[in-house]
C-alpha cells in the first residue's frame, strides 16, 4: 500500500469505539481514509450515521475488493478472530482493539501475518491513547529492556482511586464506576484481572519475545481488596494499584505477573488516578520513561485506531523484533516475592509456605502479615485468592534467589547460629 493510496475501511462494530472512530475520521480529511461499510449485529438499533452505511452481512466487507482495510472493534473473541483471520487471508490489512481475542489466538495471528504478509495492528487493544506497543517495537528493540510495569485497566484504577481518596468501600466504588460508564454491568473481566492479563499477554511478546497461553500468566484482580488494606497502605504512605509488570532477572529470564501492589507515593504510577493508564519502562541507558494517558473511552481508543490506520499508509508492520531477531526471553517462576496478606482466619493461611514472616498483626478482626513466598506458591495454589484473602505485593516485590540466600545467612548470623 503506497503512502498516497486512500484507505477504504470496512468497520466491524459501531459501539463506543466504532462510533468514536467514525466521528474522528470525519474530522481527519488529511488521512484520506473513509468508512465504506459497517457490519453490525442489531439493525433495529438507532445509530448516528446514515442507514445506507450499515449491513448485517460480514461478507459485504470481507469480500469487497475495494475495501483494503478491516477495522474490528467488537466484544466477542471468537467472531473477532474469524473476521481478522478471513480479512488477512483475503489480502486486507487489519486494525483491531480486541485484547481478549489477541491474547487467546496470538500464535495463530503471528502465523497469519507471516503467511499473508499483511499488517495486523492493535495499539488500541493495549492502553488506548498510550502508544506502548509502537514504543516497545521501535524504541526498545534491543536487549537492554530491564523492566516494564503498568496500570493497564482504567476500571480497576478508578475503583481503587475512589477507595483511597473518597474512602468508599469496594462495592460503593464499583457502583460509581458502573454509573459513570467506567465499568460494565458485569465487571468480572475488569475487576478480577482478566482484562489486564490479556493485555499483558501480548505486551510481553513485544517487550521480551515471550509467547504464552493466557492461563500461563499468574494474575489476580482487586475483588478481594478490603477497606482495611487501604488503611494499612495509607499508614505506610502507599497507594494500592493493580499493576502488570515484567522484570528481567540476573539469570536472563523474565518474571511477569498482574497483581495488586503497594505503590510508594513518589512512584510514577501513584500519579495515575481514576480511569487513566500509565506505563513505566526501564532500560539499560535511558533509565526510566513514563507514559501516561486515558486508557479507555470512545475518543482515546479511536485515536489509537487512527494512529494504526495512519501507519498503514507507509506499509507499517510489527516486526516482533524480540521474537524473530533476538533470542526470545523465557518466562520463569523461580524467584521470591514479598507480599502483604490480609485475612479473617489463620486457618486459611499456610504459614509454613512462607520463607519468613517479617510482620504480623493478629489483634483485630481483620488480620494481616508481611512475608516472603516463592512465586511458585502463587502459580500452583489458589489459597491466596480464596476465603476473602487479600494478597498485595510489596512496593519492591521481586527478590532473586541470591538475595534470599544473603538474607537467610544474615538472619542466622543475628540468631547466633553461624
Amino acid at each position: 500500500m503506497d503512502a498516497h493510496k486512500s484507505l477504504t475501511i470496512g468497520l466491524f462494530g459501531f459501539g463506543v469505539v466504532g462510533e468514536g472512530l467514525y466521528k474522528v475520521l470525519q474530522q481527519t480529511p488529511s488521512l484520506k481514509a473513509s468508512i465504506k461499510k459497517v457490519c453490525i449485529k442489531n439493525p433495529e438499533k438507532k445509530r448516528n450515521a446514515p442507514d445506507s452505511l450499515f449491513t448485517t452481512d460480514k461478507d459485504d466487507l470481507l469480500n469487497d475488493p475495494e475495501i483494503n482495510v478491516i477495522v474490528e472493534v467488537i466484544n466477542e473473541s471468537e467472531p473477532a478472530f474469524e473476521i481478522v483471520s478471513t480479512a488477512l487471508k483475503n489480502g486486507k490489512d487489519v486494525v483491531s482493539a480486541s485484547k481478549k481475542m489477541i491474547a487467546e489466538h496470538l500464535p495463530e495471528l503471528l502465523g497469519l501475518q507471516k503467511t499473508t504478509e499483511r499488517s495486523f495492528l492493535y495499539e488500541a487493544a493495549a492502553c488506548a491513547s498510550i502508544p506502548v506497543i509502537r514504543n516497545l517495537e521501535e524504541y526498545y528493540d534491543n536487549d537492554l529492556l530491564h523492566s516494564i510495569k503498568a496500570i493497564v485497566n482504567g476500571s480497576t484504577n478508578f475503583i481503587l482511586t475512589k477507595m483511597f481518596e473518597d474512602k468508599l468501600d469496594f462495592q460503593q466504588a464499583l457502583l460509581l464506576a458502573q454509573q459513570l460508564g467506567f465499568a460494565e454491568s458485569d465487571p468480572t473481566l475488569d475487576v478480577e484481572g482478566f482484562d489486564a492479563a490479556n493485555k499483558w499477554n501480548f505486551l510481553l511478546t513485544h517487550a521480551y519475545g515471550i509467547v504464552i497461553p493466557p492461563d500461563a500468566l499468574v494474575f489476580n484482580g482487586i475483588q478481594n481488596i478490603h477497606g482495611g488494606d487501604a488503611v494499612v497502605a495509607a499508614e505506610k504512605h502507599n497507594d494500592i494499584k493493580l499493576v502488570a509488570q515484567a522484570k528481567k532477572l540476573e539469570n536472563g529470564k523474565v518474571a511477569a505477573f498482574v497483581l495488586p501492589q503497594f505503590i510508594k507515593q513518589e512512584d510514577h504510577l501513584a500519579f495515575v488516578k481514576n480511569e487513566y493508564n500509565g506505563v513505566v519502562i526501564e532500560s539499560g541507558f535511558a533509565d526510566k520513561q513514563f507514559f501516561y494517558g486515558k486508557g479507555a473511552g470512545s475518543f482515546p481508543t479511536a485515536s489509537a485506531v487512527l494512529s494504526d490506520l495512519s501507519a498503514l499508509r507507509y506499509q507499517y508492520k510489527y516486526e516482533y523484533k524480540k521474537l524473530y531477531h533476538h533470542k526470545p526471553n523465557e518466562l520463569t517462576n523461580d524467584f521470591y516475592i514479598r507480599v502483604y496478606v490480609s485475612f479473617d482466619d489463620w486457618k486459611y493461611i499456610p504459614k509454613e509456605k512462607f520463607e519468613w514472616i517479617e510482620e504480623w498483626h493478629a489483634e483485630s478482626e481483620r488480620k494481616y502479615l508481611v512475608g516472603v513466598l516463592h512465586f511458585n506458591e502463587l502459580a500452583q495454589n489458589s489459597w491466596w485468592r480464596e476465603n476473602k484473602t487479600s494478597l498485595i505485593l510489596a512496593s519492591e516485590a521481586v527478590i532473586e534467589d541470591v538475595e534470599v540466600r544473603k538474607l537467610k545467612k544474615k538472619s542466622l548470623e543475628l540468631a547466633g547460629i553461624i
